[in-house]
Formats: C-alpha cells, structure tokens, sequence
C-alpha cells in the first residue's frame, strides 16, 4: 500500500513537471527573434549603400592631389627659383596610389590611402574672362614635368577634347614636357621608346582656327617646346622662363660649351628677340594677363564670329592730333604706334612680338568694339621702315592668325622697300619678303589699307 503511494507521488511529480514546462509556439518565435535581433547588433556593418565610402575616398585623393608635401625637394626647389605651384590651383586625381590596412574602431579591416603621388601633368577645364576653355599644364615639382609617365597620353587626350568641343586650349609649359628623365634612364639602365604620336592635334586645331594660346614658365624642352612655338600666341615669363631643344648638361657634351645656364642657353632675351616667342612677360601673372587678353579678341573657332563688346569710345570719335602727326617733311619720323592707339579703340591695342622683327608692328585691337588684326610699318626702325628679313616674317604669321581667327585687318603702309645691302641678302629677305605678299594673295578677310606718307612704295 505503501508502495503504491509512492509510486503515484512520483508519476504525479512527472505530469505537473511536464504540464509546467509545455513548448509554447509563441515563445520559440520570441526567441528566435531575439537570437536574430543580438545577430543583428553584433555583426560588422557593411559597406553603406549609396557609396559614401568610395566618394569619400575620391575626395581624399582630391586633397592629396592639391595639397603640396612643403618638404617635398621638388616643391622647395619650385619656391627657390620664386616659380608658381601649379597643383595648388589646377589639381589632378590621376597618379600612383599605394594602399595599406588599417584597422577601424569596430575592429574590422579597411582599405585607406596611405601614400599618393600625383600627375606631373595637369589637365582640365577652367575660365578665363568667363569663357571655357580647356588647359594642360607641367607640375615641375613632379619628376621636373617628365615624359615618361602619362604626360603624353594625358595631352593627347585634352588636345583631342579641344578638338572635339571647339574650345581653346590654354598651355602652361614648365618642365621637359616630351622628353624622359636622365635620371631614370641611368637608373635603369635603359631608355624607353618616345612615344612621338605628337602633333597632329595640334596642327588640326591651327588650322579650324581653334585658339591655342602658351606660357612659358620655366624650362621648355622637347614637345612641350614644340608645341607652344607652333601656337597662335606664345609668352615667355622673364624671370624664370626658357626654351632649347637640350639642357646645358647634354649640350656641354655635344658642343662643349661649358657653364651655360638655362637663361644663358635660351633665355627671354634671346627668343623672345628671334621670333621663337611671341612676348615676354614680366613674371608669371603678366604672361596670364597677355593670354587673357589675346583670347578676349579671339572666337572659340574659326566656325564662328569673334566677340564683340560694348565699347565707350564712339565710331565718330575724331582725334585732332592725327593732324599733326605725321611730318610734311618725309625724311622726318613720327611714332607709329602713337598712330594705331589714336586710331582703334581707347586702351585695345595689344602688341604682338615688340622685341622681334622691329622693321614691322602687328598686333590686335578693337573698332566700335569689333575685334581687328593690325599691321604697320616702323618708321623709326633702323631700316628708316624698310622691311627686312625678320619683319617680313613678322607680317607673314599675322595675316594668316586673322584668316584663321576670321578677324579683318587693318594695316598702315609707310614702306619705302625692302632692305637692301649685303646684310639683308645674308638674311634671304627676297625669300621671307615673297613669303610675305603669299600670304596676303591668299588670305580671306577684308584688308583695309591707309597710306600714311608720300614715301610709302
């Protein structure tokens, strides 16, 4: 009897054991619910979905790009020679990346940039005087702007852009620009192969009339050289501006000139006074300034008009000292010059290659606001206005930039002949002097001639 108490006890513990403890449905949702919200919070978050990781890291390479290492030697030797930073205003993202890991707070791994070395070669869009324009420029503090990275590819590209759009290009050359690196040839042991694909573009633009315009702001070798000789208008910055087709290192073992420095071998004074370029510059912000107001007077192509502005100086404007300008006398001389400014419009005239080819006077200027291509003999050069050698060559580039620029020309005829002598025979004046009257039989624009002296021939 005793027995069988014990055994009901013990089947009855069991049932209220087991009625206690009952699975309910609900309760498993709840906690595997839960298991997944603790899921959830624990694990690593993934990458955001609207790519804010990635346009951060761009706006990381951006910075780097246009923020100079002060330490860096290229940069302090930039700042010594008193020479702009170019990346500081035009920057450039294209460049070797290095990466690194770098663990976040959350313990997980991310990819970050540790190390960036940007273009020497800087490309893009810009504005001057509110009209776009594209521009490629060297950063010498770079490998001294060298070619042998993607400098070339990067210019044929925005040359090809220009070319596209119709839009001018503006180049700032300061550095080889086209040439390798002595340095890393030696290194290496090897050269590479220059990739001379080189000029087609550029000839292309020339002739659509397509405007461009180049500033030289340190050394110009090779292409970059090249190109902005062969450009409608080129500056030559004074102070820390030059030009040849080798430095001093490889000129003293070819030629064994020894102790040449770069302005000695082609400096402002000596190409700026052949006709290699166009004007010199005071500095820098000059050469800028030039090349603004060039382009003010030149269309975005040959497909279209040149801009006019609203000009305060008045068609009908007469200027009483034209009346006493020019002497009775015609073995007396007057200032050109002074001729041209009372003539256009007040303060437009800007002068083309002054230092060179000194026999002539060409340059642009404005009439009632409409830009003109202007051409005139100098009286008071030392040929008594004769045209020599260089002046004839001075005139023979300027009517074909206005057929080019669809910009009319007016010239002022004070000429007695062409130079004469043995020293103007050396120089092929007959040659440069046919060259010349080619150019005008072949040019499209209106030509307005003013006879200013009995002596012109």
């Amino acid at each position: 009897m005793a027995a069988d108490e014990d055994s009901a006890s013990e089947r009855a513990r069991e049932l209220s054991f087991h009625i206690a403890h009952s699975p309910d449905p609900k309760d498993d949702v709840v906690r595997s619910l839960t298991r997944r919200r603790r899921k959830q919070t624990t694990a690593p978050a993934g990458p955001p979905a609207d790519y804010s990781d990635r346009i951060g890291q761009i706006k990381a390479l951006e910075k780097l790009a246009c923020t100079p290492d002060i330490n860096h030697r290229g940069y302090v030797r930039q700042k010594k020679a008193g020479k702009l930073w170019f990346g500081s205003e035009i920057g450039s993202v294209a460049g070797d990346v290095k990466w690194g890991k770098e663990k976040s707070e959350q313990g997980t791994e991310e990819e970050v940039i540790i190390a960036f070395t940007p273009s020497n070669s800087v490309q893009g869009y810009g504005r001057l005087n509110g009209r776009k324009v594209v521009f490629t420029a060297d950063d010498y503090t770079l490998r001294a702007g060298h070619a042998d990275g993607a400098l070339m590819e990067k210019t044929l590209y925005i040359e090809k852009l220009a070319l596209s759009l119709r839009l001018p290009i503006v180049k700032l050359v300061d550095g080889s620009s086209g040439g390798g690196s002595v340095t890393s040839i030696r290194q290496s042991g090897f050269s590479y192969i220059p990739p001379l694909p080189a000029f087609d573009q550029v000839i292309a633009q020339l002739n659509l009339g397509i405007p461009n315009l180049g500033a030289v702001l340190g050394p110009a070798i090779g292409l970059g050289a090249a190109r902005v000789t062969a450009y409608h208008f080129s500056v030559m910055a004074a102070n820390v501006g030059s030009l040849f087709n080798a430095g001093p290192h490889m000129v003293k073992g070819v030629t064994f000139e020894d102790g040449l420095t770069m302005a000695e071998l082609g400096g402002p004074d000596m190409h700026c006074r052949n006709g290699t370029i166009d004007n010199m510059a005071r500095d820098e912000y000059d050469a800028f300034e030039q090349i603004r107001c060039v382009l003010s007077c030149l269309p975005n192509s040959g497909f279209s008009a040149p801009p006019v502005i609203k000009s305060g100086d008045t068609p009908d404007r007469r200027e009483d000292a034209l009346r006493n300008l020019i002497p009775r006398r015609k073995e007396r001389m007057y200032d050109p010059r002074r001729l041209i400014t009372l003539v256009v419009d007040n303060s437009s005239f800007f002068e083309i290659g002054a230092l060179w080819g000194t026999t002539a006077i060409v340059g642009l200027g404005r009439l009632a606001g409409s830009p003109i291509g202007i051409v005139s003999n100098n009286c008071e050069s030392h040929t008594g206005g004769a045209l020599d050698a260089l002046g004839s060559q001075k005139i023979t580039k300027h009517p074909k930039l206005c057929d080019a620029m669809n910009l009319p020309i007016l010239q002022f005829v004070d000429v007695p002949s062409y130079a004469v002598g043995t020293a103007a025979e050396r120089s092929a004046t007959m040659r440069h002097g046919v060259n010349l009257a080619m150019a005008y039989c072949t040019t499209t624009m209106l030509v307005f001639s003013v006879k200013q002296a009995d002596r012109a021939a």
